[in-house]
């Protein structure tokens, strides 16, 4: 088998990718085999690059849904026998059990990289309390979800294609809500994405009316990026706060 051997940046953040590709490879072997991880460096099996399909984007939507039905705790759970830190890209994020979606996406997910990115000059105070008002709008709502297992960092670099079909690396893996991987995967230009939503339905079918809810699901990558990527992304988020306030 060919590897690759990486050294993510932060505290114990090569053991705590690796906790979270095994957690999901529990739910699918589309998750790339870990080698190897100490505190320093993590070797996983390495894939080698091919041209998308249909075919294999519809596979990836199927395998991503049965990861998603795994058993999970509750909402913030982290990988099972992980106590250490969770990290989304290089920054660290909580990890905290709570009974309730939304307060948990609110205020574990969304505020504390929107807070970053109005200290880092990218996003303005009237931003910020768009953002927040969007946040009370939804924990107000009081929007019904089970929580699932989810990957947290679905952008569509982290789901890779190759000769054998699709594969998933770079987890920020926890209890979270299913509909936040598929939101992801279409912020930023997953490839035949319509197959990944169509074989994600044959395995779980979501609710009528599921997609509308994209812009809520996309606040959590978009807070991330606003903190660390600059102020276009800060714009973003704003809107997607504008548009969350409209559907809820």
């Amino acid at each position: 088998m060919d590897t690759l051997t990486k050294r993510p940046p932060g505290d114990r953040a090569a053991l705590a990718e690796a906790a979270g590709l095994r957690w999901l490879r529990e739910g699918s072997d589309i998750v790339v085999k870990v080698i190897a991880a100490d505190e320093h460096s993590l070797t996983i099996e390495r894939i080698a690059s091919s041209r998308p399909t249909p075919e294999h984007a519809r596979i990836a939507g199927r395998e991503l849904a049965k990861i998603h039905d795994c058993p999970v705790a509750g909402f913030g759970a982290p990988p099972e026998g992980w106590d250490g830190p969770n990290y989304i890209g290089r920054r660290q994020q909580q990890c905290q059990l709570t009974e309730e979606w939304a307060p948990f996406y609110a205020e574990q997910r969304v505020l504390p990289f929107a807070q970053v990115a109005v200290d880092n000059g990218n996003l303005d105070q009237a931003g910020m309390r768009t953002v927040e008002k969007a946040l009370e709008a939804l924990c107000a709502a009081d929007m019904k979800a089970e929580p699932a297992r989810i990957h947290g960092d679905l952008w569509a670099g982290n789901l890779l294609f190759g000769p054998q079909g699709p594969a998933l690396i770079d987890p920020a893996a926890h209890g979270g809500h299913r509909e936040t991987d598929l939101a992801m995967l279409a912020l930023f230009g997953a490839p035949y994405l319509e197959e990944i939503r169509a074989g994600y339905q044959e395995v779980h079918p979501l609710e009528p009316g599921w997609l509308e809810n994209t812009p809520i699901h996309q606040l959590h990558p978009l807070a991330v990026h606003a903190a660390g990527h600059g102020p276009s992304y800060g714009h973003e988020l704003v809107q997607a706060a504008e548009a969350t306030l409209h559907l809820v």
